[in-house]
């Protein structure tokens, strides 16, 4: 699985990246993260608020940060949050 958190940087995208890296090893996710913050590239992905998470290419989540349990959802059980 390869998964992209967009932001330019912000807390909010700060913490969104930290809590996925997290969630990932807490709960044995074979998963690579990418840290995206051009915002030619987010832009790419018809992505306007940030922060937003990718997984294999699809905008699962944008514009909030999860809670910790909503995020094990969605990288665990592909429950997309659009």
């Amino acid at each position: 699985m390869h998964i992209q958190i967009l932001g330019t940087g912000c807390s909010k995208c700060k913490t969104l990246e930290k809590l996925t890296r997290e969630v990932v090893e807490q709960n044995g996710i074979t998963a690579e993260i990418s840290k995206v913050e051009d915002i030619m590239e987010i832009m790419k992905f018809n992505v306007m608020t940030t922060p937003a998470i990718v997984i294999d290419g699809k905008v699962v989540l944008k514009g909030r940060v999860p809670s910790a349990s909503e995020l094990k959802d969605i990288l665990t059980n592909k429950v997309f949050m659009i």
